[in-house]
């Protein structure tokens, strides 16, 4: 598996794993044996780069929760020096409701928590899952400065950002990274390629294959919704 460099330093494999469907999203959790699994193969593949989020959770049929990050550390605990470990804050669930919060206060309280979640002792990278419009973003970045002095993250990026909030972040603290959706089908932030290569920021794409669509395994006779969605 070849390496990618994201921002100054980071390197991880080409393809990365995104764990979200093992617990979130997707229909019922995966079962946890088989999860673990397909992230032990990942790992005899060459994958080093797995991305997982404190909101990823599902309902179990016994009514518990399933928590993606737990999943996660236990599949790639015995496998620790050999991977990089991404996951987010800044969406959170109350109830049924996903909150958008990335108030400088939470974030600590989220890491924390993902932290115990993964029984890891840090992240390699850490992501604002989406931009809060009631905290601003160098706000945000001040704290990822702080949390990479304490040695908890390692690197940080964002999720689903534009060209303004990616330069005053940058600005703060550099960013290594940002994950947004990309494919043949979702190339509207192809715009941001001048930007990143001119800060040196990595592009990490999620839904490369369209969620599912480009795989070829769904027929459909017209577009059951308006693209994009």
């Amino acid at each position: 598996m070849k390496l990618r460099a994201l921002g100054d330093g980071l390197q991880v494999s080409e393809l990365g794993l995104g764990c979200m469907g093992f617990s979130h999203a997707y229909g019922a959790p995966t079962d946890r044996a088989e999860a673990i699994r397909v992230m032990e193969q990942a790992v005899e593949m060459g994958y080093t780069f797995f991305d997982t989020a404190e909101s990823y959770t599902g309902e179990n049929q016994d009514g518990s929760i399933s928590y993606n990050e737990e999943l996660v550390g236990e599949a790639l605990r015995p496998h620790r020096n050999a991977v990089q470990i991404a996951t987010k804050f800044g969406v959170r669930r109350e109830g049924n409701e996903l909150v958008v919060d990335s108030r400088p206060e939470q974030i600590r309280n989220a890491l924390e928590n993902s932290l115990r979640r993964l029984k890891m002792d840090h992240v390699e990278l850490y992501y604002q899952h989406r931009v809060d419009p009631k905290t601003p973003v160098e706000e945000v970045a001040g704290t990822m400065a702080d949390l990479i002095r304490e040695g908890k993250i390692l690197h940080w990026g964002i999720s689903e950002a534009d060209e303004s909030i990616i330069r005053k972040a940058h600005r703060v603290c550099p960013l290594a990274c940002i994950q947004n959706r990309y494919s043949m089908m979702a190339r509207w932030y192809e715009s941001l390629f001048p930007v990143l290569e001119e800060l040196g920021i990595g592009y990490v794409a999620f839904s490369p294959l369209a969620n599912g669509i480009l795989t070829g395994a769904y027929r459909w006779k017209r577009w059951p919704v308006p693209w994009p969605i």
